[in-house]
């Protein structure tokens, strides 16, 4: 994982403000592969509720996210019971860790 334990602390600290302390965060793409270089984070944050304003939350916490990391580009996709189950959110859980 090309994440300091300082920039998974980040994460954690502003997804749990964001969704509540029952979210999980998974961490998927290019950065959950030690060989590889660069690239943006890839977040998936799954909560158990309801998510109000879903593309509203996941630009608010990626845009605070990226102001706390210093500018490193974060992607914030969202799981939730009301929201439209794709693809992605089954290769974020199979080829991601959570944080």
């Amino acid at each position: 994982m090309r994440l300091s334990p300082e920039q998974v602390a980040i994460i954690r600290q502003a997804t749990a403000e964001s969704f509540g302390p029952g979210a999980r965060v998974w961490l998927f793409g290019s950065r959950v592969d030690d060989s590889k270089r660069g690239g943006d984070v890839d977040i998936m944050v799954e909560s158990g509720s309801p998510i109000d304003a879903p593309a509203f939350l996941a630009a608010n916490l990626s845009a605070r996210l990226q102001r706390r990391m210093h500018g490193r580009k974060v992607d914030v996709l969202l799981l939730a019971p009301n929201l439209r189950h794709l693809p992605i959110h089954d290769i974020a859980k199979s080829e991601g860790l959570l944080l």
